[in-house]
């Protein structure tokens, strides 16, 4: 009975796009639903290093986006800015977690809607597990208006 619940509990559509990759699990990449005429978004994942050596995320791309990079939130004075990452460590036996008010994904000039439960295609890049294809689901809206941030006037160049 409890192979059954599992079975089906790794069937719901929130485990579906959970994956394997060598040593990598990748668990539930998602972009909470933007507004329709939103130009930007956040993207979310949760990446847990299950072998004995370093890895580093160092992109991700997506045909949803212009541009997709890495990025963390600081806090300065009381005040959120976000700044590019150039790679995202994850050590051996270490998760990290991309979520809101943290280290995120940001895919800039969407090219197009993104509906809640729509599957977004990416290809996330490792340093030494290399490209490791996975989709975004599209979550229910609910987390920080990307569209209303002022990211002209932000580096996005990784350096």
């Amino acid at each position: 009975m409890k192979r059954v619940l599992v079975a089906l509990l790794l069937a719901s559509p929130a485990f579906a796009h959970d994956k394997m990759s060598g040593d990598l699990h990748i668990i539930h990449p998602s972009i909470p639903q933007p507004p329709m005429t939103a130009t930007s978004a956040a993207g979310y994942i949760t990446i847990s290093n299950e072998g004995e050596t370093p890895e580093a995320l160092i992109g991700v791309r997506t045909p949803f986006a212009q541009s997709s990079t890495l990025h963390t939130t600081l806090h300065e004075d009381g005040i959120a800015k976000m700044r590019p990452l150039v790679e995202l460590l994850i050590a051996p036996g270490d998760t990290v977690n991309l979520e809101p008010n943290g280290m995120h994904f940001m895919f800039m000039g969407l090219t197009g809607e993104a509906k809640e439960g729509d599957m977004i295609p990416a290809t996330l890049i490792f340093r030494n597990a290399g490209e490791v294809s996975i989709e975004f689901m599209v979550d229910p809206a609910g987390g920080v208006d990307q569209s209303t941030i002022d990211h002209g006037s932000m580096d996005h160049s990784g350096h």
